[in-house]
């Protein structure tokens, strides 16, 4: 006997219904993924952040997470300015020995590290106490490089709150103990743009981590002493 297979089981109007379900769905995901994200790397990073200096360990190196010292439409970058100001406050304090400079160096008219290491210098770190990273792109290549090419396995990063919970997530997937340590703040109106981009910049996080996306560059190693 013959078995036919039955290809009215799906009414056109069911048919339209499932697609409409699966489309709100897809669209939704990126909606709901974005404040899961947010809250798994918050959540992650607590107690892991500190304002204040005498609240943290030492670690033999802090690493600063790299900006542009000026902003696109002039004037001093205020995140830079409080990230400096972080740097050589834990630096003079002795809570960190050497400091590791991780920033963007596209092209040779844009070189974030050399920035930061001229506006640490005036402000009394040694020459010789300072690394560069050139290659430190994103976060996530910042934070790997760390590890797989300077060699550190416990690290203090300086950057603002919000960034330090994002590094600091990234660097414990990546086998790294890392606690933060939070330069001052901007305002909210100053910093409208980058906590929009931040607050998605979260689950992009998440995303690396879950597929194992590597820093765009890593060569060979560099040892901090």
């Amino acid at each position: 006997m013959r078995i036919q297979k039955d290809t009215s089981r799906f009414t056109p109007k069911t048919k339209r219904r499932i697609f409409l379900i699966v489309l709100v769905s897809l669209l939704l995901m990126p909606i709901l993924f974005a404040p899961l994200s947010n809250f798994i790397i918050e959540n992650n990073a607590k107690n892991k952040t500190f304002y204040k200096v005498d609240e943290l360990s030492s670690n033999k190196v802090g690493m600063v997470l790299g900006t542009s010292k000026y902003q696109a439409k002039g004037g001093i970058n205020l995140y830079f300015k409080y990230r400096i100001e972080a740097v050589v406050r834990l630096y003079k304090s002795g809570k960190i020995t050497y400091v590791l400079v991780s920033g963007d160096n596209s092209s040779k008219y844009y070189n974030e590290p050399e920035e930061f290491k001229k506006e640490l210098i005036k402000h009394g770190i040694p020459e010789e106490k300072i690394f560069l990273d050139y290659a430190g792109f994103r976060t996530l290549d910042s934070v790997v490089r760390a590890k797989k090419v300077f060699g550190q396995s416990e690290i203090t990063i300086i950057s603002q709150k919000f960034h330090n919970e994002r590094a600091i997530y990234i660097a414990e997937k990546h086998g790294i103990k890392a606690i933060g340590y939070n330069a001052k703040n901007v305002s909210k109106n100053y910093g409208l743009k980058t906590k929009v981009r931040e607050y998605f910049a979260r689950s992009k996080a998440i995303l690396d981590i879950v597929f194992k996306v590597r820093p765009k560059f890593l060569g060979e190693k560099i040892e901090i002493e």
